[in-house]
């Protein structure tokens, strides 16, 4: 075996035989006879393999050179740009490729991007040698060269849109389909060059979770276009981290259309009786009331605003405070609502209070979303745990009937109805139409023209029909 054989064969590169011996013979040319055939084929082999690396998730800003195997998932646009000093314009193709670790975008400059576009198609394996950097949409890899590899095979699918469980740190060209959860008022700021930017911000929802999508400049008016609850397709995003979470940018290249089609969402939520002070968390639930909202004059002179619910789920009950725009939502008893990105604090008379401020998002859920996301979450847990038993604040007992101090009956498919005259002693919790009363342990919907304040301590006698108790003496 000859010494270039050798070299070649412990080479973990994929380079014919007779490729490397071509370089090899190239190599002693250029070198002038100061290297023999093992030195020129150890330096071939050492330009081979210096800067590889074992996937696209070990890739670094900084580093000198890098070179992998990957997919083709998209192809761009060819761009023109003016270069300084220079009379002719210069070209740059992006391209997003992936690997079975992560994904990367690539910029072909010049030749190599008009090639990129004529020739490039996605599902194309690609052998890639450039230069990481921090790009304006993150880490990209500028390359030097860009060759096909027919024979090599990535694991990688191309052409499905991404799910929100699936964005990874430094995604772009994201398209993503979702429902809108929550927006944001649009909010104006300074550029370090003096200009002034925008931005607003809406949370998006689908069967995998939930993020939050920032959108700058001419795409924040869409925050305001867009009502909670409709489907939409992001196109074009790309993928930042804040504060230890994962957010979709848009910006110009981006878009955000409305869709047709439903999208499910089920939240995964904590427990409300195993919040602690401190977190920030994620809950849902019925609400049990909610009071009118208040308004407050801050340190700088603006006006603020607040209103409190109160929230309850299969494990207990928390007061939210809804600040800002927030406190405008149509919230009322009786709505399943998700509360998301909420702080826990230390509330009135030591009680954990849930505050949602700017960052939180507060959106209404479809009648029984809640109580599905129990069912599917719980082991084998008793069907009472579910949401749905509380949404008119009424347990049940041993023999399949409700009881909560009121008459029952039970029809032949074992489903009760509570009917008959009714006597309830609470505190008014909501003075609005219809009015609440909630004595500690049960909160009882009233309906009445009679005008009572909040805190008041009322008693009630009437006939309850369909979870309300329709008022004939109030005292």
């Amino acid at each position: 075996m000859s010494d270039i054989e050798a070299v070649h064969e412990d080479l973990d590169a994929d380079v014919s035989l007779e490729e490397f011996r071509e370089a090899v013979e190239a190599k002693v040319e250029q070198m002038g006879g100061l290297a023999d055939e093992e030195t020129a084929a150890m330096l071939i082999a050492h330009e081979l393999t210096e800067g590889e690396v074992e996937g696209i998730a070990d890739i670094e800003p900084g580093m000198e050179e890098v070179k992998f195997l990957a997919k083709v998932l998209s192809v761009g646009e060819v761009r023109t740009f003016e270069r300084d000093g220079e009379d002719e314009d210069g070209r740059v193709c992006n391209i997003e490729v992936a690997d079975e670790t992560g994904r990367v975008r690539v910029a072909l400059w010049d030749d190599d991007a008009a090639a990129a576009q004529e020739e490039l198609d996605a599902g194309q394996v690609l052998r890639v040698a450039g230069r990481p950097k921090e790009g304006y949409n993150g880490l990209e890899v500028s390359a030097d060269r860009v060759e096909g590899d027919a024979e090599a095979t990535v694991d990688v699918d191309v052409g499905d849109d991404s799910n929100i469980d699936a964005l990874t740190i430094g995604q772009s060209d994201v398209n993503l389909v979702g429902r809108v959860l929550g927006t944001d008022e649009v909010r104006t700021f300074d550029r370090d060059d003096g200009s002034e930017g925008r931005v607003a911000n809406l949370t998006l929802g689908d069967e995998t979770g939930r993020v939050r999508v920032t959108l700058w400049d001419e795409r924040a008016d869409r925050a305001t276009e867009l009502a909670e609850g409709v489907s939409v397709e992001v196109i074009d995003g790309y993928v930042r981290e804040r504060d230890g979470s994962l957010e979709l940018h848009v910006g110009d290249r981006g878009a955000v259309e409305e869709l047709d089609e439903e999208v499910t969402f089920v939240p995964e939520t904590t427990d409300i009786d195993g919040v602690e002070i401190g977190e920030q968390v994620d809950i849902a639930g019925v609400v049990r009331s909610a009071d009118p909202k208040r308004t407050f004059d801050r340190d700088d002179g603006s006006e603020g605003q607040v209103r409190n619910v109160r929230v309850q789920d299969g494990s207990g009950d928390i007061r939210v405070a809804l600040w800002g725009d927030k406190a405008d939502l149509d919230i009322a008893p009786g709505d399943e609502i998700l509360c998301a990105d909420v702080e826990i604090q230390d509330g009135w008379q030591d009680e954990l209070e849930a505050s949602a401020g700017w960052r939180a998002t507060v959106s209404p859920l479809d009648d029984g979303t809640t109580a599905a996301a129990d069912e599917a979450s719980a082991d084998d847990e008793p069907s009472e745990q579910s949401l749905g038993a509380f949404a008119d604040d009424r347990g049940d007992g041993d023999d399949g009937t409700t009881t909560s101090g009121s008459d029952t009956t039970t029809d032949a498919g074992g489903d009760t109805a509570t009917t008959g005259t009714r006597e309830f002693t609470g505190t008014v919790v909501q003075t609005d139409d219809p009015v609440m009363l909630d004595d500690g342990e049960e909160a009882v919907t009233v309906a009445t023209s009679e005008e009572v304040r909040l805190g008041q301590e009322v008693t009630v006698r009437g006939e309850m029909r369909d979870g309300t108790l329709h008022a004939e003496e109030l005292f």
